[in-house]
């Protein structure tokens, strides 16, 4: 059945696949967003141990999403993996330095006797969840303003800036770099946002109720923060050019491209909408009521959120890594695609995802809450 279906449907589905796993790490950054928190919420060294060992108990998770999310993306669209990651590697190799300390954090901070002390490790928690998060968001923005890239008839790639992917936060380009560091900035509050959410609902306050309470105020606040960036990255979309192709693959600028993505595809409208409505209810609920609840609202909020974007950087005739330097080299999902062979045994293999999924589920579930005597363990983090 899958093998028989045509080139063009796997391509768009291995995109949404893709999709789905990129949307779903931006959920799990809570991780991240908790991390940069710690200073400002917690006051003693109980609290800091409760927010750290609540993260700590998770933080597998989003690096391990990061992982597939790179893979589906290897494995499915290998010329976007060799141009991006073999051209722009310096924000790649920060991007991954920056989880490289956040394990060593985890690993090292309560060692006895360890060389650099719990605060370094802390600050090194703080530096992923904030450069790391930031840079990330930088790179997606790419995706609608482009870079600087060029293919020759041998797929080969030439990265036309000596930044190597820096160029994303550092070019000339004003309208650009606002654009890509508000989609850094403001994934950077979202988490914020969301690990505060996190952090309710996973912690029992029971002996510190001060720290609920100011992760409640915190949640508020970093959703403000975040709210003139998305401001920034609508507008975007409202009012700016953007890549497109036509039906021989020849690429050009449109006027409000990506604006006409989101009238002539009014499901993805729908999809931001509830999304945004999501994540507001989740800052509600968490901020002004006593719920538990809102990193649930919060959470799926961001995944629809995350859907959003991908589709609008990838389908209707978009290139979803488009190139400055020469429009016809930008990348669709249709001319950097693997061949229907690899596709379909692709499209095999992703059928147990959803097992993964319930396993993912069944052990969230079965850590519970955390309690002051759990961050007494010799074990923790």
């Amino acid at each position: 059945m899958i093998g028989s279906l045509d080139t063009v449907i796997l391509q768009q589905l291995w995109w949404i696949l893709a999709s789905v796993v990129g949307s779903l790490f931006l959920f799990l950054t809570f991780v991240q967003g908790g991390q940069t928190l710690l200073w400002q919420v917690a006051k003693t060294d109980v609290e800091k141990n409760l927010v750290i060992n609540s993260l700590g108990r998770k933080w597998e998770l989003t690096f391990t999403t990061l992982v597939l999310f790179g893979g589906a993306l290897f494995a499915a669209f290998p010329k976007f993996y060799s141009t991006s990651f073999g051209g722009a590697y310096w924000v790649w190799i920060l991007i991954l330095f920056t989880f490289v300390i956040q394990a060593v954090s985890y690993e090292f901070r309560k060692k006895p006797g360890n060389l650099l002390g719990a605060v370094t490790y802390e600050l090194f928690l703080f530096i992923n969840g904030a450069i790391g998060i930031l840079l990330i968001g930088a790179a997606v923005g790419t995706f609608f303003t482009g870079s600087n890239f060029t293919l020759d008839a041998f797929n080969r790639v030439t990265w036309t800036s000596p930044l190597r992917g820096l160029d994303a936060v550092l070019t000339f380009n004003l309208f650009h770099v606002a654009f890509n560091l508000s989609m850094g900035l403001f994934l950077v509050f979202n988490a914020r946002a969301l690990g505060a959410m996190f952090l309710v609902n996973n912690i029992d306050f029971a002996g510190v109720p001060e720290l609920e309470k100011r992760l409640r105020k915190s949640c508020l606040q970093s959703f403000i923060c975040a709210l003139p960036f998305l401001v920034i990255i609508l507008g975007y979309f409202m009012f700016f050019d953007g890549f497109s192709f036509d039906q021989n693959g020849v690429v050009s600028m449109v006027h409000q491209k990506y604006f006409n993505n989101l009238m002539e595809m009014p499901l993805l409208l729908v999809l931001l909408l509830l999304g945004l409505i999501l994540v507001i209810l989740g800052v509600f609920l968490t901020s002004f009521k006593t719920s538990k609840a809102g990193i649930w609202c919060g959470g799926l909020g961001t995944i629809l959120v995350g859907l959003t974007v991908f589709f609008l950087a990838g389908f209707n005739n978009t290139p979803f890594y488009p190139s400055k330097a020469d429009l016809q080299s930008s990348l669709t999902i249709y001319n950097a695609s693997s061949s229907h062979f690899t596709l379909t045994a692709m499209t095999y293999v992703a059928m147990v995802i959803p097992l993964v999924l319930a396993y993912i589920a069944h052990i969230w579930y079965s850590m519970g809450k955390l309690s002051l005597a759990d961050v007494q363990d010799k074990e923790s983090y």
